[in-house]
């Protein structure tokens, strides 16, 4: 009976998300090269890909991933405090700590446990988070599982920021956690007015790099970017993305990543990263440094991109940033003009509710560094087209 009822009610959800048009499948897209797959032996432009400088199909970060098995295994064999750390993770640390200017840093097997794990591992009951009202779900649920009393300020509103910091009793810790490039809209924190006002309400700042390494700050994110690389307390991000492989990081001080090696639940009950994931990463941040063609490569296609979108009209909210929502509104705009451009070719998904506010339903075209000035022009021409009806 009992059992009856939750089939029942389960499925009654999931046919209010078709009718919605907000139900959602998973495509298996077999990979050609770095910006083209194969689905049913035909052959699409991938414009939907965070592979922002094609490192998954780099011969140099692949030949790192391979020697890596070769060394290490095709596993960890452990969690990182059993026995699952071995050398290759540990100078992956160092190298990320080098690469962010911070004396420490902590890999996770992803940017969402990371996230998750140190919000949950630095914060707790009587301590206060400020959150931005469109940071990423591993933040959210970072925030709700700590415990702490969460501040959700209005995006980029730092006048609500200081309001709410200025409001806060005086007992617990404080942390300001923010994108730093946020992933649905592509435009960039307020990094300095935050650590303006982190130290004139004595709280930490905490920035999640995943869509800013290897994009901004020659690479190194939201606080090289603005020459704020001190000032920041925690630099948190993805080995995906820009990099190219798996996992998440987190740069900080010796105290900071102490006590979460001692406190973060999803860094010390999770088997550790696999030795192929790690040196993929190793060689790609390696890549960052001495091949900076890349980042310039990428630079010069979001330009084209821009310019390729002003030139039929769709608003473009900037140009420094590889992310371009084309926002339509409503859910069945959004699934009916991804169609139109899958008939072309081109592989754009459709982003809706919960993962974006109501009524403000896109197209997330994501631009790379292997993209051609020819795939953006097609791409342009298409998407106009496909927004006329």
């Amino acid at each position: 009976m009992f059992r009856k009822a939750i089939w029942e009610q389960m499925n009654e959800s999931l046919q209010t998300l078709k009718e919605e048009h907000r139900f959602r499948q998973c495509t298996a897209y077999t990979p050609i090269d770095s910006t083209h797959v194969e689905l049913n032996g035909r052959k699409y432009l991938m414009m939907a890909s965070n592979n922002y400088l094609g490192f998954t199909h780099n011969s140099d970060v692949i030949a790192g991933a391979q020697k890596a098995i070769e060394t290490y295994g095709t596993g960890s064999g452990g969690a990182r405090l059993t026995s699952g750390t071995n050398p290759l993770i540990t100078e992956l640390e160092e190298d990320l700590a080098f690469f962010k200017g911070t004396t420490k840093a902590l890999v996770f097997n992803t940017g969402y446990m990371a996230n998750v794990g140190t919000i949950s591992g630095l914060m707790g009951p009587g301590d206060h988070i400020l959150s931005d009202e469109l940071n990423h779900a591993s933040i959210i649920d970072g925030c709700r599982l700590s415990g702490a009393d969460v501040h959700v300020y209005r995006h980029s509103d730092m006048k609500h920021l200081d309001e709410l910091l200025a409001d806060l009793p005086a007992t617990g810790k404080r942390l300001i956690v923010t994108d730093g490039v946020f992933s649905m809209d592509g435009d960039i924190c307020h990094l300095p007015a935050i650590v303006n006002l982190a130290k004139e309400h004595g709280a930490l700042v905490m920035v999640d790099d995943a869509h800013a390494t290897g994009v901004i700050g020659e690479g190194k994110g939201t606080a090289h970017h603005y020459g704020l690389s001190d000032d920041v307390d925690i630099q948190l991000g993805t080995l995906s993305k820009a990099l190219g492989s798996e996992g998440g990081y987190v740069c900080a001080n010796e105290v900071i990543i102490n006590t979460l090696i001692n406190h973060s639940r999803s860094f010390i009950f999770s088997t550790a990263l696999v030795p192929a994931a790690v040196g993929a990463a190793k060689v790609a941040l390696q890549l960052l440094e001495k091949e900076p063609y890349h980042i310039a490569q990428l630079r010069a296609n979001v330009h084209d991109m821009s310019k390729d979108l002003e030139r039929h009209n769709i608003p473009v909210a900037h140009n420094a940033i590889p992310i371009f929502p084309i926002i339509v509104g409503s859910d069945e705009k959004a699934l009916e003009v991804s169609e139109k451009l899958f008939e072309k070719g081109i592989i754009l998904t459709a982003i809706r509710p919960p993962t974006v506010a109501q009524g403000q339903s896109r197209l997330r075209l994501t631009v790379t560094a292997d993209h051609t000035k020819e795939d953006l022009w097609y791409v342009a021409d298409t998407l106009a087209e496909a927004l006329k009806d």
